[in-house]
């Protein structure tokens, strides 16, 4: 494995990729709103389409949030996310066109043009969003924390408990905090590089 092809130094591409882990369990250690301010101002740079931004945020703090928010998760889900310093609703804003004049400027026409069929923004804020969802996630990773996404949850009753309106989307649930004892499971294997790229 070589890494002198990348800008990046080896200690970064380790934080980012090689040695981040998906975590299940956390020290009590508190996750900051200055962090996460950080994480996101970090990560908002991230390219999406027509530089839409579907992406919205839930932070679940309280002891009462967190009763709501775990009735919701699957079993295996449950322990570890009550347990967690700082729990992130990742969702899509499937009306994110309304913004889109004020991030795209210099198109603000694309509003109707692309967007005006609710299916169309459905499929476009699923996407974009999860762009964005990943990029949380290496955000999190490059402020010194561990991310545990999960998607084991009632959709439904996620985006009604905690969005209500019908427009949004829930995309992850995501731990946050400092790796605790046992964190991670055994690093599962990934595909070559030759099973993946080809070259036309």
């Amino acid at each position: 494995m070589t890494t002198d092809a990348l800008v990046l130094d080896a200690a970064a591409q380790d934080l980012l990729f090689r040695e981040a882990r998906t975590a299940n369990t956390f020290t009590d250690e508190p996750v900051s709103d200055e962090q996460v301010q950080a994480i996101y101002d970090l990560v908002k740079f991230g390219p999406t389409a027509f530089n839409q931004q579907p992406l919205r945020v839930v932070l679940v703090r309280s002891t009462e949030g967190r009763e709501r928010l775990v009735q919701h998760l699957a079993d295996g889900n449950k322990a570890k996310t009550a347990a967690a310093p700082l729990v992130a609703i990742l969702a899509a804003d499937n009306e994110f066109h309304e913004e889109l004049p004020t991030q795209l400027p210099h198109f603000p026409q694309a509003k109707d043009m692309f967007f005006s069929e609710r299916s169309v923004r459905e499929q476009s804020a699923t996407l974009n969003g999860a762009l964005q969802a990943a990029y949380f996630i290496i955000g999190v990773r490059a402020a010194g924390l561990a991310a545990g996404p999960m998607t084991g949850y009632d959709a439904d009753g996620l985006n009604k408990e905690f969005f209500g309106d019908g427009e949004h989307s829930v995309l992850a649930v995501v731990n946050i905090g400092k790796p605790g004892e046992d964190a991670w499971f055994p690093r599962s294997p990934r595909l070559e590089y030759d099973e993946v790229v080809t070259t036309v």
